[in-house]
């Protein structure tokens, strides 16, 4: 799996890296500390021997074109799937929110995804002040 991941990142980030490792139980009894480390490069987290998760930073101060393109790929996968607004989304991937809109409109990603009963009440209290004008 891990072999698989390490294919997809881009090259110089991982020459670049200075990757370090934490176990299961340091990353339990010292979360900031496995942060920290993230600031010199990904921590792989390990069970045993066993390769679990890479830990990245994504701190605009040191983003790269790469670690931008993750931040995106990263807000993108948390809108879709409704764990962060769309705002959220487009301060997570640092772009604006028109931007992170035609990206998501782009990609398909309805922005919109509301069911049209959830607009009812509105369209009356638009109907009734229209009505009134």
């Amino acid at each position: 799996m891990l072999v698989r991941f390490l294919r997809h990142v881009p090259p110089t980030f991982v020459r670049s890296a200075n990757m370090q490792s934490v176990n299961i139980r340091q990353l339990k009894n010292n979360p900031s500390e496995a942060v920290r480390k993230t600031h010199d490069g990904p921590v792989l987290v390990l069970k045993g021997d066993h390769p679990e998760a890479i830990l990245m930073h994504l701190d605009a101060s040191a983003a790269t074109a790469e670690g931008d393109g993750l931040a995106l790929a990263l807000a993108v996968a948390l809108y879709k799937d409704g764990a962060m607004s769309l705002g959220r989304s487009a301060r997570v991937a640092r772009v604006s929110v028109s931007a992170m809109t035609t990206h998501l409109s782009r990609l398909g990603i309805p922005v919109a995804g509301a069911d049209p009963i959830d607009h009812r009440p509105d369209m009356q209290t638009l109907d009734q002040w229209l009505a009134s004008s």
